[in-house]
């Protein structure tokens, strides 16, 4: 059996790397995308185009401009003098924000009234925009409170302490609240998925397209030695991705990893055995390599975007959440999280490494009752 199965395995290398571009395929393409997506998926927002709307000119509005700049969440990108040109600077997309303060702001501060001062957002991203929302009203209460413990040592001749509540607090995980250590862990996921199922896919269809699928039914290698033989290999690339990756988010980005590498490759193996599995359904079900391709690429967009990775589960449709405990990668990404930023372990964990167990048994099964393999 394990000379059967040992062949089997050089078999499938043989054919997977002989092409140059697999190998590429292989390594290349998940450090480019580990690198690219490190960088672009992040929902910090930084540097916000804004443009200065200053029909006031006082040393009130100057000075709530420079604490907006200097925050470091707003850039300036120009001055507008008029109406038509904040319109246009929204409209072509140069300012993301308009910064407006009419005439008196300063004069209203002075007199101990409500001064106002109006923030134009492009709503066209909405949750960028309710991000830089935040920000801007961040930076007005605390400009409002500086303000008013200015009044106050006016009229008393020093600064009086006011009563107030104040909220200390402390993000558990992830202290700085950085996105990039959300994402960048789920990037391994992502990319172990796109790559186990486009191999898997192809692996019997291409057998019965070069025509060698006859040779090997009539060899006398058993239905459990070929689905290993076909799952392994790909296993082993996924291993060997997911080592790439990890060292990238460590290394490169600095992403915390608080847990166990053994838990993480023992979750790994159970995730695998979900993908490889399906990819192995796809392959068996299709006749072209074309249609094995497509039909993996129509599972791996659902399967990314009711995993939980972009969009919160708990804002989907009720009928939505339920579909996705056949989502293998929605718990896969709860492990993988876990592990990088809680370090958390199988006591937390073992949920979820279950319903990976089950997803993964029941794949394998159906792939291997769909492949018919007659004996000679």
């Amino acid at each position: 059996m394990f000379e059967r199965l040992w062949r089997m395995l050089i078999k499938e290398f043989i054919q997977i790397l002989r092409d140059p571009r697999m190998k590429g395929v292989i390594i290349l393409m998940p450090i480019v995308q580990a690198l690219v997506f490190g960088y672009a998926v992040t929902t910090d927002v930084r540097n916000v185009h804004t443009a200065i709307y200053d029909l006031d000119q006082s040393g009130e509005s100057r000075e709530l401009i420079a604490r907006f700049l200097g925050s470091g969440y707003f850039r300036e990108v120009g001055r507008v003098t008029s109406d038509r040109e904040v319109q246009r600077v929204l409209d072509d997309g140069s300012a993301r924000v308009v910064l407006r303060f009419d005439p008196g702001f300063g004069a209203a501060l002075a007199a101990g009234q409500t001064a106002k001062v109006q923030l134009l957002l492009d709503g066209t991203d909405s949750n960028t925009a309710g991000i830089v929302l935040n920000y801007a009203t961040s930076i007005a209460e605390r400009y409002n409170e500086d303000v008013l413990i200015s009044r106050l040592s006016r009229l008393e001749g020093k600064a009086t302490a006011t009563a107030a509540a104040g909220v200390a607090t402390r993000a558990w995980f992830n202290a700085n609240l950085d996105s990039r250590n959300f994402y960048v862990p789920g990037v391994i996921a992502l990319i172990v998925v796109l790559i186990t199922l486009m191999l898997s896919s192809m692996a019997v269809v291409r057998e019965k397209e070069i025509g060698t699928i006859e040779q090997i039914m009539v060899t006398p290698i058993g239905q459990a030695e070929f689905i290993l033989g076909k799952t392994l290999p790909f296993a082993l690339i996924a291993y060997l991705d997911v080592a790439l990756i990890t060292a990238i988010s460590v290394f490169w980005f600095e992403v915390p990893i608080r847990g166990s590498m053994a838990l993480l490759l023992a979750a790994t193996t159970l995730f695998l055995m979900s993908t490889i599995g399906i990819g192995l359904l796809i392959s068996t079900v299709s006749r072209t390599q074309q249609q094995a391709m497509m039909s993996a690429f129509f599972y791996y967009f659902p399967a990314v975007l009711l995993s939980g990775f972009m969009f919160p589960i708990a804002n989907m449709p009720d009928a939505v959440q339920w579909l996705t405990y056949l989502n293998p990668l929605r718990y896969y990404l709860v492990i993988i999280r876990g592990i990088f930023l809680k370090g958390v372990g199988p006591g937390v964990l073992w949920s979820q490494m279950a319903a990976l167990t089950v997803l993964g048994v029941v794949s394998l099964y159906l792939a291997a009752r769909k492949f018919h393999k007659t004996q000679s």
